[in-house]
C-alpha cells in the first residue's frame, strides 16, 4: 500500500491554526488516528507519504524513515516530503535537478480554489520511482 492521507491537521504549514482555533486539536487527533491506522494496517509492505509534520503530529506519529524532494526525481520544484516505510527500502533518487534550477512554486502557490490540489500533488517522477523501485523490490524479494 502506498497511502497519501490528508495533511491538513498534520503538516507544518498549518500548525499556527492549532493555537488560533482550539477546535482543530480534535481534528489533529483524528488525523493522527487515521494516519496510524494506515501505517499499522495488516499489510506486508506500506509507504505513507506526508509533508513535513509539525511537532505535535511528530510526537504522536514519529519521524519518517526518509525525506525526499521532487527535484531528486526529475521535477524542478521543492517540496520536502516524508515517507514512513514498513518493509520497503528508502527511495533512491533517479534524476537530481541542480539547485539553481529548482523553483519554490509549491510553497509560493497563491490563494485560489485549486491551491489545496496543487500543493497536494504527488509528482510523476516520485510516483514512477515508487512503482519501479518498490515494485521490483517486492517482486524480487517476496514472490
Amino acid at each position: 500500500m502506498i497511502a497519501h492521507p490528508p495533511c491538513t491537521y498534520l503538516c507544518n504549514s498549518g500548525v499556527r491554526w492549532l493555537h488560533e482555533r482550539p477546535e482543530r486539536w480534535k481534528k489533529l487527533e483524528e488525523a493522527v488516528e487515521f494516519f496510524l491506522t494506515l501505517l499499522n494496517a495488516p499489510i506486508p509492505h506500506i509507504a505513507v507519504e506526508n509533508p513535513v509534520m509539525h511537532r505535535y503530529a511528530r510526537e504522536r506519529i514519529g519521524r519518517p524513515a526518509q525525506y525526499i524532494q521532487p527535484y531528486e526525481f526529475g521535477e524542478p520544484v521543492s517540496k520536502k516530503t516524508g515517507l514512513w516505510l514498513k518493509n520497503l527500502p528508502p527511495l533512491k533518487p533517479t534524476k537530481i535537478i541542480p539547485k539553481e534550477k529548482v523553483k519554490q512554486k509549491i510553497w509560493l502557490e497563491p490563494p485560489s480554489p485549486e491551491r489545496w490540489k496543487n500543493r497536494s500533488r504527488t509528482f510523476r517522477g516520485i510516483a514512477e520511482a515508487m512503482a519501479e523501485q518498490w515494485g521490483n523490490y517486492v517482486l524480487n524479494n517476496f514472490s
